[in-house]
């Protein structure tokens, strides 16, 4: 199984966590940086196995801590339809 590391330390703003999300799934260019299209290319891309962790949620600021707890939703959604993939927040 595939282990795929999140590390949210230091991002700033919703740029930043996208191109977090896209360096790290390796997402095609045309990847929309937003939830619809985080789930599209989770759901249609990854259909093996493979582990993500999360690391550095807790030290993100009040915002964008919030808006983590909407990727986190997506990340449920997927597991839940493909249970292959899974997540685990480290910190």
């Amino acid at each position: 199984m595939e282990k795929i590391i999140l590390d949210f330390t230091g991002c700033k703003n919703l740029d930043d966590v996208h191109h977090l999300l896209k360096k790290q799934f390796d997402f095609p260019d045309y990847y929309g940086e937003n939830l619809d299209a985080l789930w599209d290319c989770l759901r249609d891309y990854f259909r093996y196995s493979f582990h993500v962790e999360i690391k550095g949620l807790y030290s993100l600021s009040h915002e964008l801590y919030e808006y983590m707890g909407e990727v986190m939703e997506v990340f449920d959604d997927v597991h839940e339809e493909i249970p292959n993939i899974t997540f685990e927040i480290i910190s």
